[in-house]
């Protein structure tokens, strides 16, 4: 067992299975350096129960007390003394010090007062003394250990100035401060010893000495105290709570009996006495103060109450540092993941070479030696990894065994003996899911750091059932562990399912750019069948003009009819001019979707008048009623869209050419987000049906001998509107005009 107190009288053989089930809450018996009471918790002060050893202790029998008044054990006058200060005291669990009395024997005795399993339960301990406890004396020593102990950050400095001082005021001839790990087995990190005491610095003790009932009562009753490990129980009588019927739980008496297997224990250790002191950090039992002696020692209260207060700071110490340097860990960590995460949003990037970028920032994330991408068949690695095979397999493992999300281990030769194979470059396992569809993992690698564990004497089964005997022999074991790794910390797991959230996002977010993408290529892909079709046809009829024109003009190249060659010489001419601003759309259209936009404020009623005076040439003696009203100012790129207004009111003027008087109206709405403009004509008009087709690149819904034109400039009109973030569309009947429309958001992003 544990070098420390834990308890109940027990069989000197018990299977460790059964271990965590010993009654060591209800031993049925206290230590003889005092007697117990037990009395109603509430009503006429009438003794329910009394220790066997009261006779030894005041000369009053046992037996005959039950069902008296306190006078018949302590006298009239100590009776009303402590019956003023039960008045008065507010009792709880944690037992109360009521003052010293002196019974009827002469002896004096400190009274200990709590309330628990439906019973006021009074404890008597044998002083010395006939006053108080005084801890002027003691108070001193706490506030010098509070000023050494806030210059020290060092958590084992701070242990063995806790140690020495316990020593001090408690004169226990040995004081360790250990720590439990994740496995509950305790390691002493500090210790203060007088000459001829065994040292145990450095060693461990297995957690199969302090079983798990016992751990919990150190969260319960923070100080245990044995006077003498070879003390014979007093018991109770009458053996049953007389409230519940059933065995007295006796978690919070200080005076409680412990395991005979314990005193075994403490003998062959070389210790009579012992006192453990619970050091509670975040609520868990961190570790323990352990106090021993050679000889008997009694310890009074005012000592071990100093002793508990000094338990206390420590663990209050330990906690601040450990807080200190969590808070620092986890902002070196959180930097290292900010930076990764501002390196894995760039676009345009695939998404595993973004994460390969970054592999020297992921393993310092997780201070890791090793990492690797599996995303389906693809594997990328980085450092000291386990082959591809071999990290395939694992993926497959990890999705089977449900081990999504985060799972860590530092022992991955435990849980999947495969990994026993490479346990040198990867006992310790951290691995991400980054899809919540397909076995795409991110995964660290910790290799494996060889461990030598120097045991206080060989246990006998520090992990799995044997029998529950004491050990006979506390001589240093050393015992050399392979296959793990250094473990995780608490930050780095949390902090990785936070990474895996924002990943998650990012993957999220490229999924929905791919979708816009493929969006857009697939209306890209649309204009470009009506591209080809579009330049194989409409270039093509050019292109054939001046061929066969050309073949005209050689046929009658030796004929003096200047007439005949001076058509065919202008239909060449004509041809070629189509053919070139055919093409001239095309660059313009094809720059329309590069070009950078530079946004400034933009009077669109100046800009609607300009673009009239550039149509002059194209109107020439047409008749043509324009009608420009004030429009609101837009921000947008200037250049682009007063060419998107020419191309529309271009469009005007030509479909209105077979009109006496054209009719020609720009005007302009807007709302909080946005201005939409309309250009409206009494033109040709066209067919609902088919206006799905009006802005695609090479489209026409007339003949080209009716209205001559290359289909291009609404599909730039669209591109323009639309890489200004607003929106074209148009509406119409046939033989009555039509209106074209666009809007452009007042808060604009570009």
């Amino acid at each position: 067992m544990m070098p420390a107190a834990t308890d109940t009288p027990a069989p000197p053989q018990l299977n460790l299975t059964s271990c965590d089930q010993e009654p060591i809450r209800i031993p049925g018996s206290i230590q003889p350096h005092g007697f117990l009471l037990t009395l109603p918790h509430e009503g006429e002060r009438r003794i329910l129960q009394a220790s066997a050893n009261l006779a030894q202790l005041t000369g009053a029998a046992a037996e005959q007390v039950v069902g008296q008044d306190l006078s018949c054990v302590l006298g009239e006058q100590a009776a009303a003394q402590l019956e003023a200060e039960l008045a008065s005291a507010e009792l709880g669990t944690q037992p109360t010090h009521l003052g010293t009395v002196r019974a009827g024997n002469a002896r004096y005795f400190d009274v200990l007062a709590h309330v628990f399993d439906q019973l006021l339960l009074l404890e008597f301990e044998v002083v010395t003394r006939a006053t108080p406890p005084d801890f002027r004396h003691l108070y001193p020593k706490v506030g010098s250990f509070l000023l050494k102990i806030n210059d020290i950050q060092d958590i084992v400095e701070m242990s063995t100035l806790a140690a020495r001082q316990i020593r001090e005021v408690s004169g226990f001839g040995r004081v360790m401060v250990y720590q439990f790990d994740r496995d509950g087995h305790g390691q002493v990190l500090a210790e203060s010893r007088e000459e001829g005491y065994d040292s145990y610095l450095g060693l461990r003790f297995p957690a199969t000495d302090i079983p798990r009932q016992a751990r919990e009562l150190y969260m319960l009753n923070r100080i245990r105290l044995i006077q003498d490990a070879d003390y014979t129980p007093a018991r109770l009588l009458p053996a049953m709570n007389p409230v519940t019927g059933v065995p007295n739980d006796l978690s919070y008496a200080a005076l409680r009996s412990v395991s005979p297997i314990h005193l075994q224990y403490m003998r062959n250790m070389g210790t009579l006495a012992s006192m453990s002191v619970s050091l509670i950090v975040k609520g868990q039992l961190w570790g323990l103060i352990s106090c021993h002696h050679a000889t008997s020692l009694p310890v009074a209260f005012e000592q071990r109450t100093v002793c508990e207060q000094l338990g206390q700071i420590l663990a209050l110490c330990i906690e601040s540092r450990g807080d200190a340097g969590e808070l620092q860990f986890r902002l070196e960590v959180r930097r290292t993941m900010v930076s990764m995460l501002a390196g894995l949003t760039q676009q345009n990037v695939d998404f595993v070479d973004s994460l390969g970028s970054v592999f020297p920032e992921l393993l310092s994330f997780a201070r890791a030696s090793g990492a690797a991408i599996v995303v389906g068949d693809r594997i990328t690695t980085y450092g000291n990894t386990p082959n591809e095979q071999e990290l395939g397999e694992l993926v497959q493992w990890l999705e089977a065994n449900g081990h999504g999300e985060v799972f860590h281990t530092d022992h991955l030769g435990s849980v999947y003996p495969p990994a026993q194979a490479y346990a040198r470059n990867a006992s310790g396992l951290l691995s991400m899911s980054i899809s919540r569809i397909h076995p795409h993992y991110l995964l660290w690698f910790r290799p494996e750091v060889v461990q030598t564990v120097d045991w206080a004497g060989q246990p006998q089964n520090k992990t799995g059932p044997g029998q529950l005997t004491p050990r006979s022999s506390f001589d240093s074991w050393r015992e050399t562990i392979h296959g793990i790794s250094a473990p995780w910390h608490d930050g780095e797991i949390e902090l990785a399912v936070e990474f895996r959230g924002a990943l998650l996002g990012i993957v999220l977010e490229r999924a929905e750019q791919m979708a816009e993408l493929a969006e857009e290529l697939g209306r890209i892909n649309k204009e470009l069948e009506a591209f080809s079709y579009s330049v194989s046809h409409d270039l093509r009829a050019p292109l054939r003009h001046i061929a066969g024109f050309a073949d005209l003009l050689m046929e009658t190249a030796g004929a003096e009819d200047p007439d005949k060659r001076r058509r065919f010489l202008k239909n060449i001419k004509d041809s070629a001019r189509l053919a070139g601003k055919l093409v001239d759309d095309l660059l313009s259209f094809s720059q329309m979707g590069r070009a950078a936009l530079h946004p400034s404020p933009v009077n669109m009623t100046e800009l609607a008048r300009s673009c009239i005076q550039k149509l002059a040439l194209d109107i020439r003696e047409r008749q043509v009623e324009w009608q420009i009203d004030a429009m609101p100012s837009v921000r947008a790129d200037p250049t682009f869209i007063q060419l998107a207004l020419y191309n529309l009111l271009s469009n005007a003027v030509k479909f209105t050419s077979n009109k006496e008087v054209a009719h020609i109206a720009v005007t302009a709405t807007e709302d909080a987000d946005e201005v939409v403009f309309h250009v409206a004509d009494n033109g040709a008009g066209f067919n609902m049906d088919y206006v799905h087709k009006l802005f695609g690149v090479f489209q026409r819904l007339h003949r080209m001998e009716d209205f001559p034109g290359t289909g291009i400039g609404l599909a730039n009109v669209r591109r323009i509107i639309e890489r200004h973030g607003g929106r074209v569309w148009a509406e119409s009947r046939p033989g009555l005009g039509a209106t074209f429309s666009f809007s452009i958001p007042k808060d604009i992003d570009m």
